[in-house]
């Protein structure tokens, strides 16, 4: 997943494409997290994603480069809900995403189906997200990508991007 999800975002920047980061990050006690139960539970159990730890950083490899934007904020599912991410995007004038990350089931799902009612034509990548299981991953990807996106794997991504100017 990861490795090509570093090759796809260096084929769209080469392209001249927008890359947006939406990491999810906590204040120190998780204090925006309120329920008591489900995956954002044992994220504040956890104390997953506390913002100035390792869990809150991204990946070196995929570690934003000059002209990305990195959209704060994120302290839930939904890449959307709580930032400015669609500000963000209308601002630049893009109307088409790509999703790429994880969790499949969970945040790249929360956002692809957001993405789809706000408007944006959006593809999700399948071999660029990932989920804590084999059947969550499959059982996503099977039953609810093509429902609010364009599937397709990254390699199909690069070569729709060279076919296609206005996807970069």
């Amino acid at each position: 997943m990861l490795e090509n999800t570093v090759t796809m975002v260096q084929k769209a920047r080469e392209r001249g494409a927008l890359i947006v980061h939406v990491p999810i990050s906590f204040t120190k006690g998780h204090n925006a997290i309120s329920g008591n139960y489900g995956i954002l539970a044992g994220v504040k159990e956890g104390l997953a994603f506390e913002a100035g730890s390792w869990g809150a950083e991204i990946c070196d490899s995929m570690a934003p480069a000059e002209g990305d934007i990195v959209v704060g904020g994120k302290t839930g599912l939904c890449g959307f809900s709580s930032t400015n991410l669609d500000m963000v995007l209308r601002q630049n004038g893009i109307t088409k995403i790509a999703l790429c990350g994880f969790l499949t089931n969970c945040c790249v799902e929360s956002s692809m189906r957001s993405a789809y009612e706000l408007g944006y034509d959006v593809t999700t990548l399948t071999d660029c997200v990932a989920a804590t299981s084999v059947e969550a991953q499959d059982a996503t990807i099977e039953h609810n990508f093509g429902v609010f996106s364009r599937p397709m794997n990254s390699k199909m991504f690069i070569e729709t991007m060279q076919k296609d100017p206005q996807l970069a």
